[in-house]
């Protein structure tokens, strides 16, 4: 694989060239697109691209973009899977509008089709098994074999073909191929199988039918009764093009759209093929589709990753013609440039450690002034209380210092922010040797966080009033594979067992306890968070969306 470019020209690609080209020589009126997921799984970024791909092509050019669910395998389709995909569209902040589609709907005119294919001799039935089909299908170096069953008489694959439609026989037993040919150098051509018989309910047709028009034959037909006049697709498709074309050639349809390809979405330290995402989901790897450590759209929106953040990266990565690889820093990227500007900032201990401020008077609180965002002074200040108990975060006390250690360590000062100065004098261990409390005092004339004398401190750590703060669930997520390049084949071996720490004795602050929109915030030096549909009022829980730096390199070495 090539190297995606790190930036595409604004608004330029390949394909939105076509599309310019063809409204210049004015061979279409309206530009029509379309997003066709099959809905047997959720989305995941690869489809963001395109999602954003055919949608943004509609909007630019004043077309519009098509949402339609090719549905034409009932055991794997659910309406979850349907109601998930039109949210995560929604979410990402595109509209259909009233162009929902289902292939379904054309279920009567593509069986109509398909029995005029047969008049002209040019479709069969065939009663091969799956596994003889697949073996006379020949390779990319030898022919196929002609089916036994291919010269059956019109009259006997009509009456073949509506016995199959009437549910008179099992699973498997017969098919309905094209007749193209067997010797083609393109295998999708070599007589595809255009219906097979399947005794499923489906979510929308219910029990009505029996046999299921194959991908290949519904999607292009269903482009074609929509009016689409650009089909835009990943190059694995590329090789289906001929027959895209042959079937739309054979057939009396109302328009004649075309194909395009380009490439799809590869990203390191990820998978997103849906049978691993499945795998994942149904061995209990990840929580549900929606687990933040997937890279499914329903996984970013519970992490906390802005829909801004998505487009920009699909807008960063840009459309080509050749498959390629991209670095997950430069999602990581866009998603802190977005949460940069629009989280609001506030104070958490992801693992709190007890400081008592010896020379604070007993019983006494104030209220000390924080700023909501440091670049945007318009959202405003809140007040945080601060008294003599506080908790900070147990990295930043070191008994034994190195030379390179600026934060809290004995006998040395550092600066809370918004607060005081402060100086560990002692440090207090229980029975088993473990650091439980640390002894400080302050200095009174520092409050804000300044020195009247001028003098300076190293560090300036966040902390929070033991008496006022609230616990809080924390998880933190990592990288879910430790291989830049997981093998889909055994996915397993490359999973993260670090993927998700949770934290269940985190203190917040008290408005970030109370029950408030999924807004992402900053938690000051922490990382930026978001309140999980897991929470109650009794325990709230927080996701790591993305920490503040990229330690990402750092995460997957401690697995």
């Amino acid at each position: 694989m090539t190297a995606e470019p790190m930036m595409a020209e604004a608004g330029r690609d390949f394909i939105r060239d076509i599309v310019q080209a063809d409204l210049d020589a004015k061979k279409h009126s309206v530009i029509v697109t379309r997003f066709p997921p099959e809905p047997n799984g959720y989305l995941h970024i690869g489809h963001a691209k395109s999602i954003g791909l055919n949608f943004g092509i509609a909007q630019e050019f004043g077309g519009r973009c098509n949402l339609r669910f090719d549905d034409t395998n009932p055991t794997k389709e659910e309406q979850e899977f349907i109601d998930s995909i039109q949210a995560d569209v929604k979410w990402l902040g595109y509209d259909w509008g009233k162009n929902l589609f289902f292939a379904s709907d054309y279920f009567e005119k593509l069986y109509e089709w398909a029995e005029g294919l047969i008049r002209a001799g040019l479709a069969y039935v065939d009663d091969q098994s799956q596994e003889e089909i697949r073996q006379a299908r020949g390779s990319l170096t030898e022919p196929g074999k002609n089916s036994p069953f291919r010269d059956r008489s019109v009259e006997e694959n009509l009456d073949l073909f509506r016995r199959m439609k009437a549910g008179e026989f099992p699973n498997g037993a017969r098919v309905l191929r094209a007749k193209i040919d067997m010797a083609s150098g393109n295998i999708n051509l070599r007589d595809p199988v255009l219906y097979r018989i399947l005794h499923a309910h489906h979510p929308r047709t219910g029990d009505k039918w029996s046999i299921y028009p194959s991908y290949d034959y519904a999607h292009g037909q269903s482009d074609a009764i929509e009016g689409v006049t650009h089909s835009i697709c990943t190059l694995e498709f590329e090789d289906h093009r001929p027959l895209y074309d042959w079937l739309l050639d054979k057939l009396p349809v109302p328009s004649k759209p075309h194909q395009y390809e380009f490439a799809r979405l590869n990203l390191t330290y990820t998978l997103l093929s849906k049978r691993v995402l499945t795998e994942l989901v149904r061995g209990g790897h990840v929580a549900g589709w929606d687990d933040p450590r997937m890279p499914t759209i329903a996984g970013l929106r519970r992490r906390g990753v802005p829909p801004a953040a998505v487009r920009e990266f699909i807008k960063r990565i840009g459309v080509a013609k050749a498959n390629s690889v991209v670095d997950v820093g430069m999602l990581e990227f866009c998603i802190r440039e977005v949460l940069n500007q629009a989280a609001q900032r506030r104070m958490a201990v992801l693992r709190p450690l007890k400081v008592v401020i010896e020379n604070y008077p007993e019983g006494q609180v104030e209220e000390i002034e924080a700023v909501n965002h440091p670049e945007d002074p318009a959202a405003g200040t809140r007040r945080v209380t601060f008294g003599r108990e506080l908790y900070i975060e147990r990295d930043d006390f070191m008994e034994n210092p190195s030379k390179k250690f600026f934060r809290l360590s004995p006998g040395n000062e550092v600066r809370l922010r918004y607060a005081y100065f402060i100086t560990c004098r002692e440090v207090v261990k229980n029975a088993e040797g473990e650091i439980v409390e640390l002894r400080c005092t302050y200095d009174p004339a520092t409050r804000g966080g300044n020195a009247p004398d001028g003098r300076k401190v190293k560090a300036t750590m966040h902390w929070l009033s033991a008496a006022h703060a609230k616990r809080a669930e924390i998880r933190l997520y990592n990288p879910l594979f430790t291989n830049a390049n997981p093998d889909a084949a055994n996915f397993t071996a490359d999973l993260n067992p670090r993927s998700l720490e949770i934290l269940t004795d985190a203190r917040v602050e008290p408005d970030v306890a109370a029950p408030n929109p999924a807004e992402a915030m900053q938690f000051e030096r922490q990382g930026y968070f978001v309140r999980d549909k897991d929470s109650t009022a009794e325990r709230p829980v927080f996701n790591r969306t993305i920490g503040l730096r990229d330690t990402f390199a750092k995460e997957v070495g401690k697995a």
